[in-house]
């Protein structure tokens, strides 16, 4: 589901890439013991990893990838379940305890599927993905789910065309001054600048009463490279399909949030779940999108609106009415989580959850099968390792989820059917989507930022043959660097910081609604496609346009894989606060800025629009109306959160300068302090939810309302200020300030366990 261009974020003021090269040439230190190990420990450990990374196989994980995404493998087909059983037999077979945990859930399929222009030049839409002579996936004659968007309304309405851009909150506000409405009309939205079901509820928010999503060759066709099968990219009749769920108010199965899809659950009436779409969507080529965009009439739509077809484009409507007839069969279809574990030998109860989806749209080679024939890599030779003797002091359970394109179904029933046990002894939840050429991306929970950082300064780039680290470091610097960067809080942070997470892929169940601390990780960047969910994602493609030899699905299995052992195998949970004092530093000094920002953008307009200024601007021959008025912010106090975080910092501190004699206090004290490690990230919740929506309930970092995948960091009242709803903001920052003053606490009560005074 997830995609770089959500995961990128803009480029960091580093440090000198001279200083860069001086820290990276001390930064490992062999004969120093590992983060939360003993020296003893610490020097069998490093055997063991260097056992594990010498295991992973190129050549299996690119025979993975031709097995598994060889057919269309959507929720409920045969060929997922035969993939998932094939799974299973994989786990079983290198020393895993596997099954496979089923949840039936709501997926609508679909029945009819009609776009249509009516008038003096009739069109109707194709709708389908023609075959690729050369691409031999693409003959298959294997049931495929055709291009549609899962969770939209079923509907059959005929009505004049809007253009509206990407549909975004800002378009929007761009129509109104133009005089342009959507009252009553279907809108047509291209592809990106947020999130795809953002698209129709905003659409239907401004009175819409269908939507189409169309993907323009501006954004990932001819205009950005040579098409399929010339070149990678979007072809004229490639369509993206996906879901357009609501999932920023609960992931998984629609009709039981909160509560696991299984049979006795109380399911809320299809007419009653708020993340389906009100009114009928569909996404469809832009050789589709051609004809109903060339209908248009009316004004021509600013430069940024514009795509890359050889047309005018203009705002509409258009002076024929389009045609749109959805209609679905909204049943349940199994989905089928391939589940394994390797016990714990000293903290059996404690688990270290890994996963990665396997269901695709169609074929699915790159989103999820390259990270998915990765993660299977990485469990084959750490099943291996098992068998030479290595124990996993905490259990690893590794998961192969299903059901994660439609709305993160297979990993949200799962977490919810385990939310008890994780949310007593879940220390941490490692994700992963796609993976590909490039540079490494990481985002989620602050207190496994050095760990993640002291495992990639010691893997190798495959291609620039510096370290990890330091290429996603130069990366940055650069204005390239892939996922997890944010300003940087100087010298004092000598990590790649990991970014925020939102939503968009499988850790979403963990971090947002249980609180278990999460990462998502993986590599990418470097090539471009033009595949996403279409029929054209399959092994050809990937063969010849991206990672075939699999020398990036090698470097991530033993980087997960490192990950994971240092996790499950250290004396004391190698957790660090600092890092995490340091994020919501800059959260709060970013959230103060935006408030700053939006009263003088307040006080500037207000002055504008008094003085006439945009009545006197106009142009007369082609005018515009003036913007509204906007509410000032008021002044809110920060020095509440100011003071906390001061407090977090210290606390950080103190748990710092003792946490190296953790590992060597007696088993029973070691005990005590991992149990109460593994549940720190719990503090960072309110168990009310953020506002609206009660089923997410992080904090720092969470779904962003306008942005979907994209996450808003504090968001309780970052939302609520650019809302204009600040006695809600003051609020919800009392929220934010116990819980950070809880987390605080907490972190000092871990130092009093390690001795600290």
């Amino acid at each position: 589901m997830r995609r770089l261009a959500v995961l990128a974020v803009a480029a960091v003021l580093l440090q000198p890439l001279s200083t860069l090269h001086a820290q990276q040439a001390q930064a490992v230190d062999i004969s120093k013991p590992l983060q939360g190990f003993t020296a003893a420990d610490s020097a069998t450990e490093r055997q063991w990893e260097t056992k594990f990374q010498a295991m992973p196989d190129a050549k299996k994980i690119s025979d993975n990838m031709h097995l598994l995404a060889a057919h269309p493998h959507n929720v409920g087909s045969a060929a997922q379940r035969a993939n998932a059983d094939w799974l299973l037999k994989q786990y079983l077979s290198w020393g895993w305890d596997a099954h496979i945990e089923q949840f039936d859930v709501l997926y609508p399929t679909p029945k009819t599927r009609v776009l249509e222009l009516t008038g003096a030049k009739p069109y109707k839409a194709r709708l389908m993905e023609p075959e690729v002579p050369e691409d031999p996936y693409t003959h298959d004659k294997s049931p495929a789910m055709p291009p549609y968007n899962i969770y939209a309304a079923d509907g059959d309405v005929t009505a004049p065309l809007i253009y509206v851009n990407y549909g975004n909150k800002a378009d929007y506000e761009e129509l109104d001054r133009y005089g342009v409405s959507v009252k009553g009309a279907v809108v047509i939205a291209r592809y990106g600048g947020g999130w795809r079901g953002l698209k129709p509820k905003l659409a239907a928010m401004h009175g819409a009463v269908g939507c189409i999503i169309y993907s323009d060759p501006a954004d990932d066709g001819f205009a950005t490279g040579d098409t399929i099968p010339a070149g990678p990219m979007r072809p004229q009749w490639g369509v993206q399909r996906g879901s357009v769920a609501d999932t920023t108010l609960y992931a998984g199965d629609p009709l039981t949030p909160g509560v696991a899809s299984v049979p006795g659950a109380k399911r809320l009436a299809i007419a009653d779940a708020k993340v389906i779409m009100p009114i009928p969507t569909i996404p469809i080529s832009w050789g589709d999108a051609q004809p109903l965009l060339a209908s248009l009439q009316g004004r021509t739509v600013p430069a940024t609106w514009r795509g890359a077809l050889p047309l005018t484009y203009k705002f509409g409507p258009s002076a024929a009415k389009v045609h749109l007839k959805i209609e679905s069969d909204w049943g349940t279809k199994p989905v089928l989580d391939v589940v394994a574990m390797l016990k714990g030998s000293e903290e059996p109860d404690t688990w270290i959850v890994r996963g990665n989806h396997y269901d695709g749209w169609v074929n699915g080679a790159d989103d999820p099968i390259s990270g998915q024939s990765a993660m299977i890599e990485e469990a084959r030779a750490l099943g291996e390792l098992h068998k030479q003797g290595w124990q996993p002091k905490r259990t690893l359970v590794y998961a192969s989820w299903d059901g994660e394109e439609p709305g993160l179904l297979g990993s949200t029933e799962w977490a919810e059917a385990h939310a008890d046990e994780l949310t007593k002894h879940g220390a941490i939840y490692i994700n992963s989507d796609e993976n590909g050429r490039g540079f490494f991306g990481a985002q989620g929970s602050q207190s496994y930022e050095l760990l993640v950082n002291d495992v990639v300064r010691e893997m190798t780039d495959p291609e620039s043959k510096s370290t990890v680290f330091e290429r996603q470091r130069a990366a940055q610097q650069a204005g390239r660097g892939r996922g997890g960067s944010r300003p940087d809080a100087g010298e004092a942070r000598a990590t790649v910081a990991l970014g925020p997470a939102g939503s968009g892929s499988d850790y979403a169940g963990f971090v947002d609604h249980l609180g278990v601390a999460s990462i998502n990780i993986g590599f990418g960047g470097e090539d471009h496609s033009g595949t996403y969910h279409s029929a054209y994602d399959t092994p050809w493609h990937w063969d010849q346009f991206a990672d075939r030899d699999e020398v990036y699905g090698k470097l991530f299995a033993q980087t997960a894989g490192t990950i994971v052992m240092r996790v499950a195998d250290a004396d004391v949970m190698p957790l660090s606060f600092h890092e995490l004092a340091l994020t919501v530093k800059d959260y709060s000094d970013n959230l103060k800025s935006e408030v700053k920002d939006l009263r003088q953008a307040a006080e500037r307009r207000n002055r504008a629009l008094k003085s006439g200024a945009y009545t006197l601007a106009n142009d007369p021959k082609n005018p515009m109306q003036p913007p509204p008025a906007l509410p000032v912010p008021p002044q809110m106090d920060f020095g509440t959160l100011d003071t906390a975080i001061t407090r977090l910092d210290a606390a950080a501190t103190k748990y710092g300068n003792v946490s190296a004699n953790a590992a060597a206090l007696p088993a029973a004290q070691r005990l005590t302090l991992n149990n109460d490690l593994a549940i720190a990230e719990r503090k960072l919740l309110s168990d009310a939810g953020l506002p609206g929506r009660p089923w997410v309930k992080h904090l720092l970092y969470a779904p962003g309302t306008y942005t979907g995948y994209g996450a808003s960091t504090l968001p309780g009242v970052r939302e609520a200020v650019e809302d204009g709803r600040y006695d809600e903001a003051q609020q919800q920052l009392g929220v934010l300030v116990q819980a950070l003053n809880d987390e605080a606490a907490y972190i000092e009560k871990l130092a009093g366990e390690v001795g600290g005074q």
